[in-house]
């Protein structure tokens, strides 16, 4: 029992939107008055800042009978040293869990939601109230898990970048990205607004409204009969999906560019390569975090495939 209170459980959070506009306009008065300056509702960030306070120290409390707690903002997630023994609690939103899970090394994750009636929580199957049973569990190895596949990007220069929902390769402005494009022994040179690459967990994200934009374009130029109202099981798979799912977001036909690749799977030891034909702007960034990035110019190659790495959830 000792071992186990000597133990590091690394709490992990994030800002709310009242923190980040303190961050901005340096008070709550300050930030209040440029809400309702502006019409909305100043109350709904109040509401959502004091529950997640409540939340997060009604967890370190739960926790601290369990192990050392060390609270991590998730702005050093990428600068932090996870120890291989260390217990890891997230306290969502989903996409906390997401940017959490690229960082570890099979540590597992229990993730909780800490104001259900405002978060869906497709990744926070527990509430604070189920902290010390999930924990108690936990450490008697009675939890199950869930695997989490990932996708990885590998530039030339051999800096790399872990998705576990997606990866965007493209321009970081609305400007058109041009690369060249390689799956396997077919290749072409295209102009697009970038390309997608999801795993079966970020499936349900942003390659869903991609698939939900060419559904209803379908239906409305080809006729009901084209196309589906909700487009087909594909794109959406399963978390632990050994593929990934990639998409060209508006591609350009002209003498210079070509469309005949622009959708696809890749199965393990598949790879999707690009080589950056962009003099500036170009970027590669994962789960929808801009700040999480890689260079993608002129030059520049990369090879997306499947990641050796495994995001491990506790159900």
């Amino acid at each position: 029992m000792a071992d186990d209170l000597n133990r590091k459980i690394v709490l992990v959070v994030r800002p709310t939107r009242l923190d980040e506009l303190v961050a901005r306009y340096n008070t709550v008065d300050q930030a209040r008055f440029y809400v309702e300056h502006l019409g909305a509702d100043f109350s709904d960030y109040l509401c959502e800042h004091q529950l997640y306070r409540a939340a997060m120290s009604e967890a370190e409390e739960i926790l601290r009978d369990f192990g050392l707690v060390q609270r991590l903002d998730r702005r050093f997630l990428p600068n932090f040293l996870f120890g291989p023994e260390d217990g890891v609690v997230v306290l969502g939103q989903d996409g906390l869990v997401a940017n959490t899970l690229k960082y570890l090394s099979g540590q597992r994750v229990i993730a909780v939601n800490p104001d259900p009636r405002r978060w869906d929580g497709v990744l926070l199957p527990f509430r604070v109230d189920d902290l010390g049973r999930i924990m108690r569990d936990e450490r008697a190895g009675r939890r199950s898990t869930k695997l989490v596949t990932m996708a990885e990007a590998v530039l030339n220069t051999g800096e790399r970048l872990l998705a576990v929902n997606d990866l965007f390769i493209g321009r970081r402005t609305h400007a058109s990205a041009r690369y060249q494009v390689r799956v396997g022994d077919r290749e072409e040179v295209q102009s697009s607004s970038g390309v997608i690459v999801s795993t079966g967990l970020g499936s349900t994200g942003w390659l869903k409204s991609l698939y939900a934009g060419w559904s209803a374009a379908t239906r409305m130029l080809l006729g009901p009969e084209a196309a589906p109202a909700t487009p087909p099981a594909a794109p959406c798979f399963p978390w632990d999906a050994d593929r990934l799912h990639w998409f060209v977001r508006e591609p350009f036909p002209s003498k210079t560019s070509g469309t005949d690749l622009v959708v696809g799977w890749l199965a393990a030891k598949e790879s999707l390569c690009l080589i950056s034909q962009m003099p500036e702007d170009g970027v590669i960034f994962s789960d929808g975090i801009e700040a999480d990035w890689l260079s993608f110019g002129s030059g520049a190659k990369v090879v997306v495939s499947l990641a050796e790495a495994r995001g491990v959830l506790v159900t």
